[in-house]
Formats: C-alpha cells, sequence, structure tokens
C-alpha cells in the first residue's frame, strides 16, 4: 500500500478527528478511503446516468439476443471485477 501525506486546516482535522473518537472509523486513513470509495461510485453513477439519458435520447434500435448475450457478459464480468476487490 502507497503511503501519502495531506495537509489539512485545523477545522477539517478536528472533524476528522472527532469522526474518528465517535468510532465510526479506526483512523484518518480509513476514513479518507471511504471518502475516495464514496466519490468513486458516485462518479460512476453520474457516468452511468449519462449514458442512460444518451441512449433515451438517441435513435431506437432493435438488440438482438446477441447483444443481450454480450451486455449480460459485460455485467457478470464487471460484477465478479468488483467482488474481487472488496
Amino acid at each position: 500500500m502507497q503511503s501519502m501525506n495531506i495537509s489539512l486546516p485545523d477545522p477539517l482535522k478536528q472533524f476528522v478527528d472527532g469522526q474518528i473518537a465517535q468510532g465510526r472509523y479506526s483512523s484518518a486513513s480509513e476514513y479518507v478511503r471511504e471518502l475516495i470509495r464514496a466519490d468513486e461510485k458516485r462518479k460512476a453513477e453520474e457516468q452511468l446516468e449519462a449514458k442512460l439519458l444518451e441512449g433515451l435520447n438517441g435513435k431506437e434500435n432493435a438488440l438482438t439476443s446477441a447483444d443481450w448475450k454480450a451486455l449480460r457478459a459485460e455485467a457478470s464480468a464487471k460484477l465478479a471485477a468488483r467482488k474481487q476487490s472488496r
């Protein structure tokens, strides 16, 4: 695991320390990792929403059984990768 040093103004440092004191996190590193994961998830959801809107606003095409098979395979691969990364 790589190490990274960050600087925080006192009010933010106190907030992080408060989160740890409440027992929600065991360290500042754990708290920051959780924030980064949440940000990654939010960005992925934004990308998905943009793609869905693009699809809704695009011309209609009928999906073939091969298209559905490819979509299922891609979704399964992404789920498997997500489970391994946890």
